[in-house]
């Protein structure tokens, strides 16, 4: 997210994008409903209830967002920000649930063989208009969600590209039956399952060094920078974490040449604009030494 963009303005976005993505996911799942009872395709039933997720996550989405505040408070002295990274672990356990969906799907298919359907043209078509407002929204959320920098709106963005080929497998799976290839939608299946756990692990992993407190910014990157300001001898024992380009928090011990508290409180001062100028949103905690201290390292082992 870029600097100018405030914290109340981000969240206000964000909920705008998911209030979108929420009617659409909606409206996907009425037509799903709607063409399988038609068509009495149980698999495009099934696929319905998939994109229940769809909503479920925007829901989850709206909850989140609202609680995670920047700003700190009494029992959060470092804000709530965390709760966006909970909300996208929560998607990451939507696509886990997906993906077993669509292997129990595949081998029950396989168990049982499909289930004749009577496909139309416009069935056919009211699923390709599906198969497209589901894709715009996966453009439209992953844009935006790169543009803000946002973790929950990219990790939704993820989650509806798994019901695209979902979608594609179903609409795949209908025309393979009507023509009399029953198997076409089991085989179809399993690449599509890995991607999802795919997606999945993206999420995953995007989301967890963020919750364990994981490096945000290299030491050696926040060294060279410090040591630029004037009147900084040396710093070290230098660690980082939260979400560049949104929060970081710096800890850092500052070696300075003046003895007296003013001088090096206006250092520290600096230290602080040049850290935020250079790495966006910033929280630096520095404990000020005398130049008679030395230490080699600048971070930990």
């Amino acid at each position: 997210m870029s600097t100018e963009v405030s914290g109340v303005s981000y969240r206000s976005e964000v909920r705008q994008v998911l209030l979108i993505t929420l009617f659409l996911n909606l409206l996907v799942m009425g037509l799903k409903i709607l063409v399988g009872f038609w068509t009495g395709s149980l698999s495009l039933l099934a696929d319905a209830l998939h994109s229940v997720t769809d909503s479920a996550n925007n829901i989850l989405g709206l909850v989140t967002n609202q609680l995670a505040s920047p700003e700190p408070d009494r029992e959060h002295p470092y804000g709530h920000q965390k709760y966006e990274a909970v909300g996208a672990l929560g998607i990451a356990a939507f696509l886990g649930i997906a993906c077993f969906e669509i292997l129990k799907g595949a081998f029950e298919r396989l168990l049982t063989g499909a289930t004749p359907v009577e496909l139309t043209a416009t069935s056919l078509w009211i699923m390709l208009v599906v198969l497209g407002i589901n894709i715009a929204v996966a453009v439209y959320e992953r844009r935006v969600g790169v543009r803000l920098g946002s973790k929950l709106l990219i990790a939704d963005a993820h989650h509806t590209m798994s019901d695209i080929w979902i979608t594609i497998v179903v609409i795949a799976g209908l025309i393979g039956v009507w023509r009399g290839i029953g198997w076409l939608d089991i085989v179809m299946a399993l690449p599509v399952a890995i991607l999802v756990l795919h997606s999945g692990w993206i999420v995953l992993s995007a989301n967890l060094p963020w919750l364990i407190d994981e490096m945000a910014i290299a030491p050696e990157a926040i060294h060279r920078e410090v040591m630029r300001v004037p009147g900084v001898m040396n710093c070290h024992s230098i660690a980082s974490r939260g979400l560049l380009g949104r929060q970081v928090f710096i800890d850092m011990h500052l070696i300075v040449e003046p003895k007296d508290v003013v001088s090096a409180h206006d250092i520290t001062e600096l230290v602080e604009q040049r850290l935020e100028q250079t790495f966006g949103p910033i929280r630096v905690t520095i404990h000020v030494e005398p130049p008679s201290y030395h230490e080699e390292h600048i971070s930990y082992r």
